[in-house]
């Protein structure tokens, strides 16, 4: 799940950098009148003599953002009962580096401006832009690991949440009380339902438009309705009773296809995975490339020229938004991090440096969506809010150049970011100690010129992905080879060691690479029925030998350890470990150069 998320999110920048930019453009071009003109048309809609309106960028702002909310409230609900939010010692550095990322910022601004006209707008920094920072940490690559990625992805669950109840708290300006006591009375509705365990899509649908007009009307802003539907959206992960009736449903439409059987292997895996999972599988790609794009170009657009660039230059609203984003960020967030691992609250993920954490704290000044949304809520006065503005957008540019330099200079510099107490980072080994041997499990010509050694685990996602991509290579490339070696992360993967056994008989009866191959086109899928059932495809017996088959698997965890494997996959391209993407191109140049040094 946080991988798809990764991938949604950081595809997706480029798509609202050109929204914000044409925004720019369109403001700034002999059309510019059109830009306020547009975004100000009315649009309503009525029912007999009733008639609820709104302009443009309030069904924007108001209406389609709340989906976008209502998608962060489904994350939240995944990563807490499914995700890196269960393990308190792991949430606990990205909360609070979330907060002081918060508190700095904000600080900061209201040095400049506190008494003044603009202090109502200390809210502007606070909040990181997802979109744009794995957008960043996308062109950085290699230098940005995978448990820095996970760091900043929590770190800015928990900072979307902090953002949403200061708007809730200090940017709604009346309360309606009877509005507040209509969504009150909605709200039960939508629970009740989800009590009775109802599941209609269009009573929840009608329940939740109704909610969010009746929170509009209410004074407080209807991205709490988003977030909080979201959060009420069962997640679950799949029981093997589902799993197997799913299965069941696919293997009979398979061996007597039909369209009821086809309805029924729909329905049956369908039901196998949560509300929650499906609905983010579905709205991701709509909130990432449609509804966050269309916020930037409803929003984003302010004159630039002489006398507004002269203005933002002295304005402490400009400067502080800007500051407040590039240093407040970066302030707040290593002291955030730095204080719960000095304290022994909780650890980070993997082994990260402080030069990989201060990169990602300095992008993650790159605040826009959000803060372009409080911009709307925290200023009436056009100047202060197209100062405001500027300010966002300086802050945000320089915020990714800050951390990108980071990245580029000192992306593996300092100590490894641990408690006081924590053992010091070992040094491994950067080479293959065990060469590969008759007992191998080897795909390619025995006398090829490149050797692919990976260490894996049938059970991990970047594994899996990582397979079709090594299939690729040795497609492509008939004089290199792939050695694979077991190293099952039992405390991660429950079914890591079960599936290395059953290879490890598939092996037994010369059949290894058929049984890898089925596992890893059904990671998912890993129970003992499950991998009994595999067996049988191939004729293998999967228990026969256990002890046998565990000796072996400990003769590949044996040799990955003292290579210095600590996690999979972990790649060795003639003998050397491998430090790139695990990506076609990366590989694929790793290999070309082993090649040519061959």
């Amino acid at each position: 799940m946080l991988r798809a998320f990764l991938r949604t999110e950081a595809g997706s920048t480029s798509v609202l950098l050109v929204a914000t930019v044409l925004a720019l453009v369109w403001a700034n071009s002999p059309w510019s009148e059109t830009y306020e003109a547009f975004w100000h048309t009315p649009m309503g809609i009525s029912f007999g003599d009733a008639m609820f309106s709104l302009d443009l960028r309030h069904w924007v702002n108001d209406g389609l953002m709340a989906v976008f909310f209502f998608l962060i409230g489904l994350e939240v609900s995944y990563e807490v009962r499914l995700g890196q939010l269960r393990d308190r010692r792991l949430i606990a550095v990205p909360a609070v580096a979330a907060f002081g990322g918060m508190l700095v910022p904000a600080g900061i601004y209201l040095l400049l401006n506190f008494g003044g006209p603009g202090a109502g707008g200390w809210g502007v920094p606070i909040a990181t832009d997802t979109a744009f920072v794995l957008g960043v940490l996308a062109v950085v690559g290699a230098r940005c690991p995978d448990p820095l990625r996970a760091f900043l992805l929590t770190l800015a669950i928990v900072d979307d949440v902090l953002a949403i109840m200061i708007i809730a708290l200090f940017y709604t300006d009346s309360l309606s009380v009877p509005a507040l006591l209509t969504a009150a009375v909605l709200l039960a509705a939508i629970l009740t339902l989800r009590w009775l365990k109802i599941w209609r899509a269009p009573a929840y649908i009608v329940l939740g438009f109704a909610l969010w007009v009746a929170t509009l009307e209410s004074g407080i802003h209807p991205t709490l309705v988003g977030i909080a539907l979201g959060i009420l959206v069962f997640v679950y992960a799949p029981t093997d009773h589902k799993l197997l009736l799913a299965g069941e449903a696919v293997q009979g439409f398979t061996s007597e296809p039909s369209a009821q059987a086809a309805r029924e292997a729909a329905r049956r895996v369908q039901r196998a995975v949560s509300v929650n999972e499906r609905l983010q599988l579905r709205l991701h790609p709509w909130s990432s490339y449609v509804i966050v794009p269309v916020f930037a170009l409803a929003n984003a657009g302010v004159t630039l020229n002489g006398e507004t660039l002269r203005a933002a230059a002295t304005s402490p609203v400009a400067i502080g938004v800007a500051l407040g984003l590039l240093v407040g960020k970066f302030v707040g967030i290593w002291l955030g991090t730095w204080l719960p691992l000095r304290l022994g609250w909780g650890v980070l993920p993997g082994n990260l440096v402080w030069g990989q954490l201060f990169g990602g704290a300095a992008v993650s000044g790159i605040g826009f969506t959000v803060a372009l949304f409080i911009v709307d809520l925290a200023f009436d006065d056009a100047a202060l809010h197209d100062q405001a503005k500027i300010g966002i957008l300086a802050g945000s540019l320089l915020a990714a150049v800050l951390g990108w330099v980071i990245f580029r200079m000192a992306w593996d510099r300092g100590g490894v970011c641990a408690p006081p107490d924590a053992e010091p980072a070992e040094e491994l080994p950067n080479t293959l100690t065990v060469p590969v041997g008759p007992d191998d499990h080897v795909r390619g010509p025995a006398k090829a010129r490149v050797t692919i050694v990976e260490y894996g685990d049938f059970e991990c996602p970047y594994c899996g992905r990582l397979h079709p991509i090594l299939a690729e290579i040795l497609r492509k490339n008939p004089d290199v080879r792939l050695v694979f070696r077991h190293f099952p992360l039992r405390t991660l993967h429950p079914h890591a060691a079960s599936a290395a056994i059953v290879a490890e008989a598939a092996a037994a009866r010369g059949t290894f690479w058929e049984m890898h191959d089925l596992l890893y086109d059904n990671q998912r899928f890993l129970t003992d029925a499950d991998l009994e059932r595999y067996a049988a495809q191939l004729d293998v017996e999967p228990w026969e030998e256990i002890p046998q088959r565990v000796a072996r698997i400990a003769v590949d965890e044996e040799s990955g350890r003292a290579s210095g494997v600590r996690g999979t996959p972990t790649l060795f391209i003639n003998g050397v470990r491998y430090e790139g993407g695990h990506d076609l191109a990366s590989i694929t140049r790793a290999v070309e150069r082993q090649r040519e040094s061959a």
